[in-house]
This record gives C-alpha cells, structure tokens and sequence, in this order.
C-alpha cells in the first residue's frame, strides 16, 4: 500500500485508517529519516485502539506505553540501540508476552530484526516536501 500524506492530519487518518488491519502481537517497524513522520504515525495507530492524548517520541525514554480501550500501544525509539544484546537490556523482546502493538522506530538499527519477529508489518516513510510525505506500508513476506 501507498500513501500520500499532505499534512501531520493526514499522516495520523492514514495510520488510524491502517491500524483497522493490526491485530494483538503485531509488530510495526518503521523506517524514514529524522522528522518524516513516524511518531504521527503512531499517534494515528494509537487513536485508533482509544489512546487520545499523551503520545510523544521516546528518544530519551526508550520505550512509551500506551494503555487503550482496545490494546495497548508499545512505542519503541530504537535510534541509539544497536544490538541484539541492547535489545535485551531495555526488554524488548518481554514486551511480545504483555499482548499489545509494538511501534519500532528506527528499526533498521538493528540488522535483521523483522527475520526473528513474526506479525510485522513496515512502514517506510519519506519526506517528499516541507508537509508532503509518502508512505509505504508492506506485511512481512509481501
């Protein structure tokens, strides 16, 4: 699927529109340069399970989560982790058990994550303009 998103409102309809597919224990691995989009992305995937206020970068935080009506959001920033090991370290992998969405940005940090992760989808975002965005979202194996 591609998206063409012309506004930080459009981003967050096309995630919330997305999340309709997402289901308990998937996994969406972002990828797209400082400032695309990504956590208005999330903040669209978190609307859409009942989460309608307080989603922020986790730059310094490492991981935020989000409790909503449906399921919980799991909103990881991956920009200064880059091992399997650091993976570990934070709890990564615990979060799998605790039955939400995880929302990985800087996934590509880590090489190969998405072959040892089952249910993922991938969202590649790319600034085509000061507002403009194109927005890729593949399902592992598609």
């Amino acid at each position: 699927m591609k998206f063409i998103s012309n506004s930080v409102d459009e981003t967050i309809a096309i995630a919330e529109k997305f999340a309709e597919q997402l289901k308990i224990g998937d996994t969406i691995l972002y990828t797209g340069e400082m400032g695309a989009g990504k956590t208005h992305f999330t903040k669209g995937i978190a609307r859409f399970f009942g989460i309608e206020k307080g989603v922020s970068s986790p730059t310094f935080a490492l991981v935020n989560e989000y409790i909503g009506q449906k399921t919980s959001v799991f909103h990881f920033d991956l920009f200064r982790i880059t091992t399997y090991d650091d993976l570990y370290a934070i709890g990564f992998f615990d979060y799998f058990d605790r039955g939400g969405v995880l929302a990985v940005e800087w996934s590509e940090n880590i090489n190969g994550l998405s072959d040892y992760l089952e249910n993922v989808w991938h969202v590649d975002i790319e600034k085509t303009g000061e507002n403009s965005r194109s927005i890729t979202i593949k399902r592992k194996g598609e």
